[in-house]
């Protein structure tokens, strides 16, 4: 799903930047509309909730994930990024790798006590995969689906994070960030603490965006104007911000890009650019969700925590003199969005460690940011997307 997903968005976005940029607009419509028939057609208008599903399936022993959670999210996870829906599918991985687990348990195949566990194991394989990280793969089942240490939950962890390790040595498992973290200061630590308040914020933000525009679009009880409302403003806002496309990993690789490369000139309105974008990534999940689109927070957390941080080092460099690594500052902006959006500090700290070569250098000042953000966000906002009752 990871390979074919990426594959796919990237011809999709060049065919429409060469073609025609207002290709953009429809895009997102055509991928949520074709969701939206599967949906009521194929999957005989069962929908998918997301991570919510497997706290649901927890909760009682008799409640399982169905087996159409597999196709499902497989499919319209992939329809929804490579037409430019701004989210991801790391949550329609993990809802399908948990579906997987969960079915092992229902065929008998496993002892009735060892339901949460094979569900664990699922989603510690398809994360692992995802981001090329066993240990970030084993902290988020334990930390955000379990939600705390039980023997049986933790040896399946293990064994499915050592076997999913072995396997993304043979296939690979390239840097999503393929540019380098360093070596850093520690008088660039009380600046990175400011990067982690401003991130909780944002997580804070995403977080009531995402609820708002849940409750707003499940008003309208036309599913055409549904559907196309929300696409469609996706598609103006891509056409706008190009970056926005789908997971947006490519823009924000571009944009690192041009602070790596020295001979790149960096434009006046540069600073106004990385504003928006981090400001209108989680507005554009929160559409493509509330249209009907199939993801989660964990890439526009991602991605607009970078662009939180890249911009913060840019005004730092540039208006008060100092020379921080771009690259850092993006690391520390991702983890602390991510720990606080899905309340996840030890998933998000070893997950972007993973996401650059030498991430790791980064995990003391990861791991202050990640955890700063977290208990900021918890603070403001006590739930998060996932654990929402509304």
């Amino acid at each position: 799903m990871k390979q074919l997903t990426e594959y796919t968005q990237h011809l999709f976005f060049l065919g429409a930047q060469q073609q025609h940029v207002y290709l953009f607009v429809i895009l997102p419509s055509m991928g949520i509309t074709a969701i939206y028939f599967l949906r009521k057609y194929v999957f005989h208008n069962r929908k998918n909730k997301g991570i919510k599903e497997i706290y649901t399936t927890l909760e009682t022993r008799k409640d399982h994930l169905p087996v159409f959670k597999i196709p499902s999210h497989f499919i319209n996870g992939f329809l929804t990024v490579v037409f430019g829906g701004s989210t991801g599918i790391e949550v329609s991985t993990v809802v399908s790798t948990a579906t997987i687990g969960n079915q092992i348990y229902k065929r008998r195949l496993m002892p009735l006590a060892f339901k949460k566990a094979c569900i664990c194991a699922g989603v510690v394989a398809g994360v692992t995969v995802l981001f090329g990280s066993a240990i970030g793969g084993w902290l988020f089942a334990i930390e955000v689906i379990a939600k705390k240490f039980q023997k049986k939950v933790v040896v399946s962890a293990t064994v499915s994070a050592l076997i999913a390790f072995f396997f993304i040595q043979y296939v690979g498992s390239p840097y999503l960030i393929p540019m380098s973290a360093a070596v850093w200061q520690w008088k660039a630590l009380p600046y990175m603490m400011l990067l982690a308040v401003l991130a909780g914020l944002l997580a804070t933000y995403f977080t009531q965006i995402v609820i708002f525009c849940k409750h707003w679009f499940s008003g309208i009880s036309n599913n055409f104007l549904r559907v196309n409302l929300g696409a469609l403003a996706v598609g103006i806002l891509i056409v706008g911000f190009p970056s926005l496309y789908g997971d947006s990993y490519h823009g924000l690789v571009d944009m690192l890009r041009t602070f790596t490369f020295s001979g790149i000139h960096l434009p006046g309105s540069l600073p106004l650019t990385l504003a928006a974008l981090f400001l209108l990534k989680p507005i554009a999940a929160s559409l493509t969700l509330g249209a009907g689109g199939d993801g989660g927070v964990f890439a526009p957390s991602i991605v607009a925590g970078a662009f939180l941080g890249i911009l913060f080092a840019y005004l730092c460099n540039t208006y008060l003199g100092f020379e921080f690594l771009v690259v850092n500052f993006a690391l520390i902006g991702a983890a602390a969005t991510l720990a606080a959006a899905i309340h996840g500090p030890m998933t998000a700290i070893f997950l972007i460690c993973s996401l650059a070569p030498n991430g790791y250098q980064l995990l003391f000042p990861l791991g202050m940011a990640a955890f700063s953000a977290y208990m900021l966000s918890k603070k403001i906002c006590s739930y998060n997307v996932y654990s929402y009752q509304g």
